[in-house]
């Protein structure tokens, strides 16, 4: 499967397209622009602003669903639980098409729940071309994300990181940071021996 990066620059998230799904809506609409087409649906990793800043106007450009797992489709409308406030900005003010639940897919993925860093974190997994679209649960330098914003659980992250970890996954493509299109597992495995050290 085809994944395109599109990258903002910091402190915005990194988006994907694969296929008819762009994956974040933190980038601005420009860069989605050339995809409109194609995209049907906008899948929200969680509800931080650097990651959903844009999806009002992208999502009207594309004709685009939006979706997110529904412990976060507040944030789409609560500044405290979207973070907009660290921006000076307010939350997109939408409500979504579609709430997603473990389990659940959309296109090629299948949906993950994998809270702590915020309780409504989701992945998008491909077992079929093992590729993971993992938010800001891990990143693809052996990192893992923050759990101190409200919502947030050490604990529970740990848990999604031992989730991941048992994934057959070549290709990571992260929130933030250069994605990799290779040897993804061994980033998660990182991740889950910085986080058993007690880092963080």
């Amino acid at each position: 499967m085809q994944v395109e990066w599109l990258y903002s620059g910091d402190p915005w998230a990194n988006a994907y397209v694969a296929g008819n799904i762009l994956v974040d809506a933190g980038v601005m609409p420009m860069a989605v622009a050339p995809y409109k087409e194609q995209i049907e649906t906008i899948v929200l990793t969680h509800c931080h602003f650097d990651h959903i800043a844009r999806v009002k106007e992208i999502a009207h450009m594309c004709k685009a669903k939006v979706a997110i797992h529904k412990e976060d489709a507040r944030g789409l409308v609560d500044d405290l639980h979207s973070l907009a406030m660290h921006f000076g900005a307010r939350s997109p003010g939408i409500v979504p098409d579609i709430l997603l639940a473990e389990g659940d897919t959309i296109g090629d993925f299948v949906v993950l729940h994998t809270p702590g860093h915020t309780p409504g974190c989701i992945c998008l997994y491909s077992e079929k071309d093992r590729l993971l679209f993992s938010g800001d649960t891990v990143f693809a330098d052996g990192y893992f994300g923050r759990y101190d914003f409200p919502g947030g659980s050490r604990a529970e992250l740990a848990r999604s990181l031992d989730r991941l970890s048992a994934l057959d996954v070549e290709g990571l493509f992260a929130g933030h940071g250069a994605p990799t299109e290779e040897n993804g597992s061994r980033c998660i495995a990182a991740a889950v021996g910085l986080m058993k050290s007690g880092y963080g």
